[in-house]
């Protein structure tokens, strides 16, 4: 810096960038920059405030952990305060933070490293074995109360078998790399945001409001720390984790121990190349010193333990060439452009295409035909434009424009209102919108029909043996035993499989329509209040938002689907066909003794599983709630209940142990 003006002015800019940073992370599960930007400005603020002590701001970021509580959640009191970590960048630094661990040690000190899990800090509390409630970090002080979340993760143990009083167990909750790309794809299809990576999916489903949306997130959790015990007293970060995997916990296998500091850093080294082969993602490793009464020698500082230290995965990112945009109809006639790059090894595989998502996406970046780009992949999964290298321009780069007229049947584009997303306007007979539909229909998330899958419907259509979905039900084996890969077997197989999805229940037929903003969750709900296709073909846009799942824009997609001629076309060519419509559906669920009802469960019931009750509740027509309300029908109370017990009784909702619930289901029979 030149001066003392230069410096005072840094500091505070990068104060201010870092608390919004912050916010966004962790308040608004929305990342600005990368983990790896974040910590250089941290960093570099760290120094300056080091050079500058009088310029720092009481409130810096320097000294903070974490966010805070949202305003949307209760508060819970951490029973110790859960500090941050140190970082680490280079071999240099980790030797530095060993060998001072292990100044004035006759003995060198033993270490632990382990996988830091890119996902949301969560605290378990257990009072003599029972789990009572479960928070974020928050400021390392107070965390959100995500108890009910919490619940929804079934690794969970809501009992253990421990002698301790109290136990307050730390882990990270996370999805697996798999799980996120599927969720990203989904929310894509329903046309909602895109998680930006894995750790913030996880942070944004724990922190919804409603735990039935975080029960539709498979959450998994990893725990590592014991924050307090009481009644039970162990030595190492060893005997932690042996511990906490005998009372049941979720305890990962990989973990390194050591006194070399040579032999460490060769663990960091092979291990930085391995975590791409991992089902889940890491943004480094942790080191901590094994022994617990050497850490409280060493002690902490404001904000980080001395005893302990997260070494930092750089950044992967490489450079690369955008040779051409060519863009894909997919079956809600969206248009979405793709990047095709010159081939570079990322994060263990080869990367040459990237989704560039939508026109808008393509002007902010400022991006070209021909420009060079540095890519990542947005959870070690997906590939990704980071940004644009405009110095490296030579002039021949091209502007990209959507079209005008869809590319594969040069209908209309056109872009409502309010949308990201151009269109295609031909919904009826666009080449692409069939296939994708077909394969949408046939899929596993939807009519299910196996050996139906993307290059046998291609080649169906190739043939022109198909135009939509009713069509299948037409298919003879002398058109398929025609086709390239078809044996006698597998065109029978094939037929049989088509054949068997006719007794598909109601809810696959809905989600295999396509219907825009219609998942399977959402089309299990239609089938069960509605019953038949009929009766849901026929509802209002009243009918449908008074199912507390439907909102405004799915009821909006529905009556918008049946009004089209050539949707109620092909239903009723589906019903000629012998497609399984509801009606049996509608005559039983009419008779069912719980139909109506919500019932909310607490405590532990004598005889039942919570999942064996649930399932008792739902194949007798009613429905489970995770939540108190006064549309609630019947509490189901078990031993040791929670707050809900309070608030049925306060709003006098009628209570049911589990010998009178037996009795009004076998009342009603």
């Amino acid at each position: 810096m030149q001066n003392n003006l230069d410096a005072q002015k840094r500091i505070v800019e990068l104060t201010v960038l870092l608390k919004e940073a912050n916010d966004a992370y962790y308040m608004k599960d929305s990342p600005q920059i990368s983990d790896y930007e974040y910590d250089m400005l941290l960093r570099e603020l760290e120094n300056l405030e080091k050079q500058y002590p009088q310029f720092q701001a009481a409130d810096s970021p320097t000294k903070k952990v974490g966010g805070k509580a949202g305003g949307g959640f209760g508060q819970i009191h951490h029973a110790a305060p859960l500090l941050s970590l140190m970082n680490a960048f280079n071999k240099e630094e980790i030797l530095s933070f060993v060998n001072k661990a292990s100044q004035n040690k006759e003995e060198k000190p033993t270490f632990v490293v382990e996988p830091k899990i890119d996902g949301l800090t969560v605290v378990l509390t257990y009072e003599n074995g029972v789990f009572t409630k479960g928070a974020t970090r928050g400021d390392g002080e107070i965390g959100e109360d995500i108890t009910e979340n919490l619940k929804t993760i079934k690794q969970i143990p809501r009992f253990i078998p421990t002698q301790a009083s109290l136990l307050v167990v730390r882990g990270e909750a996370y999805l697996a790399k798999g799980d996120f790309a599927r969720l990203n794809a989904q929310r894509e299809e329903a046309e909602e945001p895109l998680f930006a990576n894995p750790r913030n999916a996880a942070a944004g489903s724990l922190r919804q409001l409603n735990p039935e949306v975080t029960a539709q997130r498979p959450l998994k959790l990893f725990c590592y720390d014991i924050v307090h015990m009481e009644g039970i007293s162990l030595q190492t970060q060893q005997a932690y984790l042996t511990y906490l995997q005998e009372m049941g916990f979720p305890v990962n296998d990989e973990k390194f121990v050591s006194k070399d500091p040579e032999a460490i850093w060769q663990y960091i080294v092979q291990f930085t190349e391995k975590r791409h082969q991992l089902p889940y993602d890491i943004d480094g490793l942790v080191l901590k010193i094994d022994d617990l009464s050497l850490r409280e020698l060493l002690g902490s500082t404001i904000k980080a333990p001395r005893w302990a230290i997260a070494y930092k995965f750089p950044p992967e990112e490489k450079e690369t060439q955008l040779l051409s945009i060519e863009v894909n109809v997919g079956r809600t006639g969206v248009l979405t452009p793709a990047g095709t790059f010159i081939p570079v090894q990322l994060a263990g595989t080869t990367v040459s295409h990237a989704s560039l998502h939508n026109e808008d996406f393509i002007k902010e970046k400022d991006l070209r035909i021909g420009d060079w780009v540095v890519i990542h992949k947005a959870g070690d999964i997906i590939p990704e434009v980071v940004r644009v290298l405009p110095e490296k321009r030579n002039g021949k780069e091209q502007i990209f424009t959507m079209p005008a007229i869809c590319p594969e049947c040069g209908a209309k584009v056109i872009r409502f209102d309010g949308e990201a997303a151009h269109r295609c306007s031909n919904t009826s007979s666009c080449p692409s919108q069939i296939r994708e539909s077909l394969i949408h229909f046939a899929s596993k998330a939807g009519m299910d029909i196996d050996g139906l899958g993307p290059a046998v419907i291609t080649q169906l259509l190739d043939e022109k043996l198909i135009h939509h979905a009713a069509d299948l039900y037409d298919l003879k084996l002398e058109q398929l035993v025609e086709l390239d890969r078809f044996a006698e077997k597998s065109a029978k197989n094939l037929l049989n499989a088509i054949d068997k999805s006719k007794k598909n229940p109601l809810w696959r037929l809905l989600a295999g329509l396509g219907i825009r903003l219609i998942g399977g969750k959402v089309a299990k709900t239609l089938a069960k209040n509605f019953g038949t296709m009929e009766r849901l073909e026929a509802a209002t846009s009243e009918e449908l938002q008074a199912i507390a799942e439907i909102g405004p824009k799915m009821a909006d997609s529905l009556l918008n689907w049946f009004a089209q001629p050539q949707n109620r076309a092909l239903l009723s060519a589906l019903k000629e066909k012998g497609l399984f419509m509801g009606e049996e559906i509608l005559k039983k669920e009419g008779n069912l003794p719980l139909t109506g009802k919500t019932f909310v469960l607490t405590g532990t019931l004598p005889h039942l599983t919570r999942e064996e009750a649930t399932a008792l509740i739902e194949e007798a027509g009613g429905k489970v709630s995770s939540s108190i309300s006064k549309k609630t029908s019947y509490l189901l109370l078990g031993e040791e209940p929670g707050s809900k017990y309070e608030k049925a009784l306060s709003l006098q909702i009628p209570i049911l142990e589990e010998d009178d619930f037996r009795q009004l289901l076998a009342s009603k029979e």
